[in-house]
């Protein structure tokens, strides 16, 4: 009997570190995001892009902790659509818990909470890149407290908090519907109240290129969220201390990998059948189109078929973020496109790999994850607009948002804006 409790106690600690090391994987993506944004905006802008990018991490802790898990995951639900408001995360599982559990109860309740947050983090940075270069800093992040601590937990919790989509059998693994889709649809609404920068468009629909500061940093903060998914996936199985769980958790990273390389080169023949040589941006956003399309299912499809999805998904971001653009939605960074317009297709090639999916299950998840977002997401950026306004002066949008209060005035190259 002591054997079997030693044995029980060693997985429990295994497991629990190898959800505390996915979660900090996870939380390295927010560098990534940091990175790619800063690399995809204008230098006179870089250092408000950082800003909201490390402010809103911490927020998304403070809120997720109040609220937010508790609403993602509680511990009796009003019923399957309305989880209830409570507060504070519980304490964790005693030894006599984990003991009397006989491994049912095989990780710590805090590394849980540690692996959800950062997650809820990574929605938000979705937000982040889309409405770059003309948003007011404390606009979004107000609105990062309601996405957060509210939004984000509540549509969290129809399909993984056990609602009403987990009941009808929507399969989302690790988030292409829950965090991404979430994430663009907020983004997209902010970005339809918020209007597009200065220059962007022509009187006549005339498209005119803002280009990245900054190309290695993007590239940097690409290489960062494509480690970074690696905990994303692979931390979602849950578990790794047996036979059967280490061999999911690689086929796991085996198909992730798989998927973004897919989608890189998908992205570079696409960009240069449509433009007649290969764009970086292009090249990046399919890594992480590649990414996104296979967090929905990254378990039961084999490394070829896993190929195949993230292929299809590189090829879909190129052609989205192009007629995203012509439609006169300004998206600096490709955000939408990446997270939104892949995350449905991820969410759909779940039928591909997966028998037990169902594809009314999964056009019903597309459709509240995105309905509920958008209109809850509208509704609180409109209120912020009317309130303290979204979008900076024609002044700090020309000379760079509150750049001069940085502390960089010093260096006249980074604020001279003939240069960007």
């Amino acid at each position: 009997m002591e054997n079997l409790n030693k044995i029980i106690e060693l997985s429990y600690a295994l497991d629990t570190f190898y959800f505390l090391m996915s979660g900090a994987l996870v939380m390295w993506m927010a560098a990534g995001f940091a990175m790619l944004e800063a690399g995809l905006v204008r230098a006179k802008n870089t250092t408000e892009i950082l800003t909201k990018n490390i402010a809103l991490f911490a927020i998304a802790c403070i809120m997720y902790m109040l609220c937010g898990y508790n609403i993602m995951y509680p511990g009796e639900a009003v019923n399957s659509v309305w989880p209830g408001i409570s507060f504070l995360i519980e304490g964790d599982n005693s030894q006599e818990e984990v003991l009397s559990s006989n491994g049912e109860t095989y990780y710590s309740s805090m590394s849980d909470f540690f692996f959800q947050v950062v997650f809820v983090a990574t929605a938000m940075s979705i937000v982040s890149g889309a409405v770059a270069e003309r948003m007011k800093l404390w606009a979004f992040l107000v609105f990062a407290v309601v996405m957060t601590g509210f939004i984000y937990p509540i549509e969290g919790f129809w399909k993984w908090g056990g609602g009403f989509l987990d009941g009808l059998g929507f399969l989302d693994f690790a988030g292409s519907g829950v965090v991404h889709l979430c994430g663009a649809t907020a983004a997209f609404a902010g970005v339809l109240l918020l209007g597009a920068r200065k220059g962007k468009y022509g009187p006549n629909g005339e498209i005119n290129p803002i280009p990245g500061c900054n190309m290695p940093l993007a590239t940097l903060g690409t290489f960062i969220l494509w480690l970074g998914w690696f905990g994303f996936n692979g931390g979602s199985e849950l578990k790794i201390s047996d036979v059967g769980e280490a061999n999911s958790v690689a086929l796991v990273f085996v198909n992730t990998n798989a998927a973004a390389a897919a989608g890189v080169v998908a992205a570079l023949v696409s960009s240069h059948f449509l433009f007649g040589k290969a764009d970086l941006t292009m090249v990046l956003n399919g890594a992480l189109a590649g990414l996104v399309a296979i967090t929905a299912e990254p378990l039961t499809p084999t490394p070829l078929v896993a190929s195949i999805i993230g292929l299809i998904g590189g090829v879909l971001v190129v052609f989205a973020i192009v007629g995203i653009d012509k439609l006169q939605i300004d998206d600096p960074v490709g955000a939408i496109s990446v997270h939104g317009v892949v995350g449905i297709w991820g969410l759909l090639a779940v039928c591909i790999s997966n028998p037990e999916a169902k594809l009314s299950a999964q056009l019903i998840g597309i459709v509240s994850i995105f309905g509920f977002v958008f209109v809850s997401s509208l509704l609180t950026w409109f209120l912020i607009k009317a309130v303290m306004g979204l979008r900076v002066s024609d002044e700090d949008e020309y000379h760079g948002v509150d750049f001069s209060e940085c502390g960089v005035e010093a260096y006249p190259e980074f604020t001279d804006t003939s240069k960007g």
